[in-house]
């Protein structure tokens, strides 16, 4: 062992003074790069990981001419008789340089792993920037932020080239072990290299097992947390919630045009629930983020509650912490490392008392039935219970609105169901605005009394379920709705039409349009009958089935067998019940399309 273990001290005192800083440099200027859009960001993002390009010798050079006595710092520093070159401070800074896009680009890769949505929903619940950034993003992003610090320590611990030249070699001041190492192999002294050089594997070594220790212990615990959760949910349960007694309002006219979408929509709902019908793309999702302030509109205006949210004309466009607007996201962005209780307090004022937020907590807790779990995380929720803390969650602070972003498509058929059900109640004690977006139908026929439904970001239809059912504005609405059956149509009298695909005429009810296209039937529409006289009745042959738990549903060829199992005209959709009387029948069966189902459109 060398006498003078100086180099330990001295790589150890610059490593962490270079760590502590870098530590907050990098996290600084990679939360700030996060956001930054500007067109320089190409440029800034190349100057902070140039030390990681390029030699450290040139790194040690700029470093030279920078703070060297006839560089800018220098001539600063020559006033006061002060000097970085040849110093440990020096060296710290040297380390401080090379570690720092180590330390940036890991901090910039952990805060981007962050779900989108629980910043989002932050915003939503009226938290500043500030806020979110100590709350959410910091403790979200720390262990890749720790694990970042510890390779900024482990790269400044072997920093030998630029420190080198910026603070020399001075035994007992400047020189750390990598120099140690290089001038003890220099001299031929191999016993003290290696003795360094073991040194300095064991500290570096020391700090990256510890981190991925402490990493996978924390895993670990996740991972025996989610294996004991239950997965068991009260059956019939309610929840009660209040909200003002007023009628609540919300209109919206608003354009947002993307590189390959255009969103064009204007309707006004009060306090009914309004469900939003769609295809993938149709813009179900984007009117949702507008109104909640995460996405701006072209132009156009957005009133909530008499309260101009966002005009284009007028230049207002309100922040999203102070729309006053819950938003409960499919996945539920619950903050994963908050429990229960901290997320569900987490958008209530600041200016309550712990005692209120403690009382406000207590109330949803048992409006949700979620009593005894305020102590538990997200991960050890089952999907119902995530569901409820995060509705819960939004209704804490008491929104003007509620958007539902399809909050059943991650759970079960049975969990489904139940929910839906208490989804259904606790909707009809909210008297604000609820805008619930979703792709099933009949789920949106049970929950939502109006619908929108959408198509190329365009209102396609908007009305009372039961017009948009029963008289469809067009086969595309029809369609989205679920109905099968099509044929195009020309009409004949003020009653009749023709039925081109089905090679049939029948008699209608509703009056023709002279933009009649098509006409259609829903599959649990179309009936058998024993009178083949009857009105709008023809004879069919049965191509094939598909069955499902309770129905079975028929492919039927009118007039004449089918050829192949693709040449069919109908499908009927029957309970199993009425299968089981009709399947043995000879055929020609004989269809019935009652007059008064049948859906003319343009």
């Amino acid at each position: 062992m060398p006498q003078d273990l100086s180099p330990l001290w001295i790589s150890l005192k610059t490593s962490l003074l270079a760590t502590f800083i870098t530590f907050f440099l990098g996290i600084g200027a990679a939360y700030w790069m996060l956001g930054y859009r500007g067109k320089g960001k190409s440029i800034i993002e190349g100057i902070f990981v140039a030390p990681l390009i390029l030699p450290p010798t040139v790194v040690g050079f700029l470093l030279l001419l920078f703070f060297g006595k006839n560089g800018p710092v220098g001539k600063l520093m020559e006033p006061f008789n002060l000097t970085i070159v040849f110093t440990w401070y020096g060296a710290a800074i040297a380390a401080t340089v090379v570690s720092f896009p180590l330390m940036y680009k890991t901090a910039l890769g952990a805060f981007e792993q962050i779900d989108a949505n629980l910043l989002r929903v932050a915003r939503t619940l009226g938290s500043e920037e500030s806020t979110i950034f100590w709350r959410v993003s910091l403790p979200l992003a720390f262990p890749g932020i720790l694990a970042g610090a510890t390779l900024a320590f482990a790269r400044a611990l072997g920093e030998f080239g630029a420190t080198l030249m910026l603070a020399g070699n001075i035994p007992g001041q400047t020189q750390n072990i990598p120099m140690a190492i290089y001038f003890a192999v220099e001299a031929g002294d191999m016993n003290e290299a290696w003795f360094w050089a073991i040194a300095i594997v064991a500290v570096s070594l020391s700090g990256i097992i510890l981190t991925n220790f402490w990493q996978e212990h924390k895993q670990q615990n996740r991972r025996t947390d989610r294996g004991e959760t239950k997965q068991i949910e009260t059956k019939n349960q309610t929840f009660s919630l209040s909200a003002n007694s007023s009628i609540s309002n919300l209109f919206i006219d608003i354009e947002k045009h993307l590189a390959s979408f255009h969103l064009q929509v204007a309707f006004n709902i009060d306090n009914q629930p309004l469900g939003l019908l769609g295809s993938s793309g149709a813009g179900k999702s984007m009117i949702l983020r507008c109104l909640a302030g995460i996405e701006t509109p072209t132009k156009g205006r957005i009133v909530l509650n008499d309260r101009v949210l966002f005009d284009s004309e007028k230049g207002i466009n309100i922040p999203i912490r102070h729309r006053h607007i819950g938003f409960l996201f499919q996945n539920y962005a619950l903050f994963p490392h908050l429990n229960v209780t901290q997320n569900i307090a987490f958008g209530l004022p600041k200016k309550l008392s712990p005692g209120n937020i403690k009382l406000e907590v207590e109330k949803q807790l048992i409006a949700m039935k979620l009593q005894g779990l305020g102590d538990r995380y997200p991960h050890q929720l089952s999907g119902g219970q995530q569901q409820r803390v995060a509705l819960a969650r939004a209704l804490a602070s008491q929104p003007e609105a509620l958007l539902l972003d399809e909050p059943f498509s991650a759970l079960d058929t049975h969990l489904r169901s139940q929910l839906e059900q208490q989804m259904t109640e606790t909707l009809a004690d909210y008297s604000g605005v609820t805008l619930f977006v979703t792709h099933n139908m009949e789920e949106a026929y049970r929950l939502c009394p109006n619908l929108l439904v959408l198509e190329d970001g365009k209102e396609a239809h908007h009305g009372s379920k039961y017009e948009i059912f029963q008289h469809p504005a067009t086969m595309n609405v029809a369609k989205i709705t679920g109905c099968k059956n099509f044929s195009r149509a020309v009409f004949i009298s003020s009653q009749k039409v023709e039925a081109i695909d089905w090679g049939c005429t029948l008699e209608v009810v509703e009056s023709i349009s002279n933009q009649l296209s098509h006409i259609g039937i829903r599959a649990h529409q179309i009936g058998f009958t024993n009178d083949p006289d009857k009105e709008n009745t023809f004879p069919c042959w049965l191509v094939r089935t598909s069955e499902t738990p309770h129905r079975m549903t028929l492919f039927l060829k009118l007039h004449s067998p089918a050829e192949n199992s693709h040449d069919y005209d109908l499908q009927a959709e029957v309970y199993k019940e009425k299968w089981m009387t009709i399947k043995d029948k000879s055929f020609p069966l004989y269809v019935y399309l009652n007059p008064l189902q049948l859906m003319l459109m343009e």
